[in-house]
């Protein structure tokens, strides 16, 4: 028998069986985010469907600008995330290191221009409750559009959350050489992770800020 990686978790015969193991592991964990946002996400369409007005109204009350941003700041930080798990593969730490923080550095410039759009939120009382102010001819229904936007959006906030703070722990393991050439799963997985992240976003962008881009400009 073959002498074991010192990288090789002993419930494993060899390197290829537990990178497998791993990335089944994450996919499956994957599949259950996609149901968890699949039900978000078809409670909103079947809404938006029936109240089609109220939706678009208070859509208007959304900056697109800012969303825009954060859009092309994902997509940035999706970019440099597959970069560093290219260097990750080829063993090189320096570069891996590197993408990651510029990966880390988008993911909080994400949260912070959404931190900006909720506090205009609730500033402007379109925080769903008691104090909700809206102008338009449907509140109940535009509150309705508010409960779904904090909703998708947080949850989505805390995912951006997560993965920061995993983020970091890969990044600590990074810097202690914990990876090779030979052993980068759990980069590879975490890329995945952020990738899915970054891709709930592209859907949420134009369902929820772009309703009735004609009608904004109005």
């Amino acid at each position: 028998m073959s002498k074991h990686d010192s990288e090789l978790a002993h419930q494993f015969e060899d390197m290829a069986q537990q990178k497998e193991a791993a990335t089944l592991g994450m996919w499956a964990f994957l599949i259950t985010e996609v149901l968890f946002f699949g039900g978000l996400f078809t409670a909103y369409i079947v809404f938006r469907t029936e109240f089609p007005a109220a939706f678009a109204s208070a859509s208007h009350h959304l900056d697109v600008v800012m969303g825009g941003i954060n859009t092309g700041v994902l997509l940035g930080s999706s970019l440099t995330m597959a970069l560093a798990v290219h260097a990750a593969q080829e063993g090189n730490r320096k570069s891996t290191l590197a993408f990651m923080t510029f990966t880390l550095v988008l993911g909080l410039t994400f949260l912070i221009i959404k931190g900006f759009e909720y506090q205009h939120k609730f500033a402007d009382n379109l925080f769903p409750g008691a104090n909700f102010v809206s102008h338009g001819a449907e509140p109940g229904h535009e509150q309705l559009f508010f409960v779904l936007y904090f909703m998708m959006t947080g949850v989505h906030a805390a995912h951006m959350i997560v993965g920061i703070l995993l983020l970091l722990i890969i990044m600590g393991m990074t810097a202690k050489g914990k990876f090779t050439a030979t052993y980068h799963s759990p980069v590879e997985n975490f890329g995945l992770y952020w990738h899915f992240v970054d891709i709930v976003w592209i859907f949420l962008y134009p369902l929820l800020y772009l309703i009735d881009v004609t009608g904004r400009a109005q």
